[in-house]
């Protein structure tokens, strides 16, 4: 494989890359074939943690099983703080987390890689009768007002200065956020943090905050639960991972468009998340510990993040190591099966300079 890194290090995001790809996959030991498949003894692994990331896991799992007969893979869908939680404490081996380890807990945990597996993002979700198939114009500032409870009503005049052509209703707006720890809470207060200086010098952002009280804000567990509670809600706002795309339709919700950094009102599109993810992707540090939320640039949706496995580099013993090695670099393969998973799930690949970086950290597992 080191012949194959020294080519893309190399190349960088230049032509070619299907070719070094390519090589790297064979190298590695990850294309698919047809031949009977693997068996290098029976090994288990348990991942536990983002419910954004479950939906794409749970498939990655079931799909590895397949052509990898000694390994089982376990997943659920319990939130990124735990899933930081269980990994740190060896209750799991890897944990799925839509938010990176914070400076202290790497300092506290030294053995603990975040490895990025792909590029997600999220939305900003309502249900607004009469207004669910019309994108609202929302901005940072907008939605800090109303989860303090400074805007209250869908015709506030900070909503309507965004939405001038809207006959906005004169109804209470009800804020949702989640009840535990979760990456999704981490990116949505990013959002709020880098765009309002007052939300910035009072909460702040993390997978958890002290929320302000707001009359009639209620709380739901996992996306799933976020988009439940929306639908059941009128009035209703939330925010609800991306690869939850489809059940956000069947509940008829509707989806804003938020405002980027530079001005723009977005929605996710592979276009909109590639653009975000090459303004900050090129910052990210060999520990792969970076924020994407509110890149700069035309087209740059505002709410994107790295999904990351959780994983400790001292695993139990060398064959738990080596199953977990295998399956990660399998699961952030740049190959077109891979990529069908992610195109389900509204994610995009890591580019090739970040998928060098995650190789390199996968590595470390021992």
């Amino acid at each position: 494989m080191g012949s194959c890194l020294k080519s893309m290090r190399r190349s960088g995001l230049a032509g070619g890359l299907a070719a070094v790809f390519a090589v790297g996959l064979l190298e590695l030991g990850l294309v698919v074939t047809a031949t009977t498949p693997s068996r290098a003894g029976d090994v288990t692994l348990v991942e536990s943690g983002s419910t954004l990331l479950y939906p794409v896991f749970k498939i990655w799992a079931g799909e590895y099983e397949k052509t990898h007969s000694g390994v089982k893979i376990t997943t659920t869908g319990t939130g990124s703080e735990k899933g930081i939680e269980e990994a740190i404490s060896g209750a799991v081996q890897i944990g799925a987390s839509d938010a990176y380890m914070s400076d202290a807990e790497s300092r506290r945990n030294p053995n603990i890689v975040n490895v990025p597996m792909a590029i997600s993002a999220q939305t900003v979700n309502y249900n607004l009768p009469g207004l669910n198939d019309v994108n609202v114009k929302l901005d940072g500032q907008t939605l800090a007002g109303i989860y303090t409870g400074k805007v209250r009503s869908w015709d506030d005049k900070a909503i309507v200065a965004l939405n001038p052509d809207l006959k906005l209703p004169n109804n209470p707006i009800i804020p949702i956020r989640r009840a535990e720890g979760s990456g999704d809470t981490f990116v949505f207060t990013q959002y709020l943090t880098f765009s309002t200086p007052s939300w910035e010098n009072s909460l702040g952002f993390g997978t958890a905050i002290r929320w302000p009280a707001v009359p009639g804000a209620i709380e739901a567990t996992g996306n799933e639960g976020m988009i439940e509670k929306l639908h059941e809600t009128p009035y209703s706002v939330g925010y609800v991972g991306v690869s939850y795309h489809d059940d956000i339709a069947k509940a008829g919700l509707g989806t804003a468009a938020l405002k980027s950094y530079d001005g723009e009102f977005l929605l996710p599109t592979p276009d909109s998340i590639a653009a975000a993810s090459a303004a900050l992707g090129p910052r990210t540090p060999t520990d792969e510990r970076l924020t994407l939320v509110n890149a700069p640039g035309a087209n740059a949706y505002p709410l994107i993040n790295y999904e990351y496995a959780i994983v400790s580099t001292k695993q139990a013993d060398a064959g738990t190591a080596a199953a977990i090695r295998k399956f990660l670099h399998w699961a952030t393969a740049p190959d077109e099966t891979n990529q069908k998973y992610l195109d389900d799930a509204h994610f995009i690949a890591l580019p090739a300079h970040i998928w060098v970086l995650s190789y390199d950290q996968i590595e470390k597992i021992k």
